[in-house]
């Protein structure tokens, strides 16, 4: 019998590219997702990858008694991971109250859950945005979490203290949490993707709907960065790289091979890239002229940032194998593909 995950904010752009690798590894998929920031043919497209449909239902993690009616009729669960959130950065700085409310509030939720139909495998969609900006780089799991840049970040860092003190108040729980930094790009298929409702608040999808003709012009915040171009230094991570590690950390606590009940990793490739570098990669790969202006720098933001990837290249045996042009190129061909339809 095949053993069946839960996946919340499945239909999401990181959900969606974990729910096909784990369907091509032989696992039943249930998503849970309120379609808030993605749209329900992502499980069309799902199908279209792996010739199997997940099992798909529109539910907030707010709404207790559809989420109990949920567990209550899907027994068997083997483990949960937990994407579904508010991830806007900026966003949350202008929206404070839905962001502490809505990722809060359904983690909360869904562990209480999880505790009521005796479900112990959690992995946690977690952000370096819990390290704030670093006072050493490339920023280790060791690192100090600083107080957060942002109302996401905070939810990012409250969130995983929830799940420690969960897990050491003796309940049957056990956790990951992936501390990501910039997921981009696609799946080679380019049914699937990052698919933002309304103005994108990430790097990525902008530049791809500004080459589009979707939108005028792409903003760069702040080119007065102390950073060798200006521009704001990340990781940036292929989405199937990530999507990959999600199912080697669940395997990982299905089949008991944590060292402590609660573990966490970065997930980067353990490089930074410039704004700027990543505009002049997507101009390689489409052979277009991106349309930008430099703008005044953004609340929230960090400067720079990349990841020491030595632990979950060591514990978990997993590494990022795709480069930046890979990346790029991808998130174009998914646009284009996506447009068409």
């Amino acid at each position: 019998m095949k053993k069946k995950i839960l996946i919340t904010g499945g239909t999401g752009y990181i959900g969606s590219h974990t729910a096909v690798e784990l369907i091509e590894k032989g696992y039943e998929i249930l998503i849970i997702d309120n379609l808030s920031n993605s749209e329900e043919f992502i499980i069309d497209s799902i199908e279209s990858i792996t010739g199997t449909r997940p099992k798909f239902a529109n539910i907030d993690l707010l709404d207790v008694e559809k989420l109990n009616i949920f567990f209550a009729n899907n027994d068997n669960i083997e483990g949960v991971i937990h994407f579904a959130a508010a991830k806007a950065v900026g966003e949350s700085v202008q929206k404070p109250l839905y962001y502490y409310k809505n990722n809060l509030g359904g983690t909360l939720n869904l562990l209480e859950a999880m505790k009521q139909y005796h479900i112990e495998n959690f992995v946690f969609s977690s952000s370096c945005t819990v390290y704030g900006q670093p006072d050493k780089l490339p920023v280790t799991e060791k690192a100090p979490v600083k107080e957060a840049e942002s109302p996401y970040g905070y939810t990012k860092q409250v969130c995983e203290n929830i799940l420690k003190d969960v897990i050491k108040s003796g309940a049957e729980l056990k956790g990951i949490a992936l501390r990501y930094f910039n997921p981009i790009g696609a799946h080679a298929s380019g049914l699937i993707g990052e698919l933002p409702v309304g103005v994108p608040a990430n790097l990525l999808p902008y530049i791809t709907q500004t080459a589009y003709g979707i939108r005028e012009q792409l903003s760069v915040f702040g080119n007065d960065y102390n950073t060798p171009d200006g521009s704001c230094i990340r990781d940036y991570i292929h989405v199937v790289d990530l999507a990959k590690a999600h199912i080697i950390a669940i395997e990982r606590l299905i089949h008991k091979k944590n060292k402590t009940p609660y573990e966490m990793f970065n997930l980067g490739t353990g490089n930074g890239f410039s704004v700027f570098e990543i505009i002049k990669s997507f101009e390689k790969v489409s052979g277009l002229q991106l349309n930008y202006k430099v703008e005044p720098r953004r609340a929230g933001d960090i400067e720079q940032i990349w990841a020491d990837t030595t632990l979950a290249n060591n514990e978990l045996g997993w590494k990022a194998e795709k480069n930046i042009d890979e990346m790029t190129l991808s998130a174009w061909v998914w646009e284009q593909n996506y447009r068409k339809q």
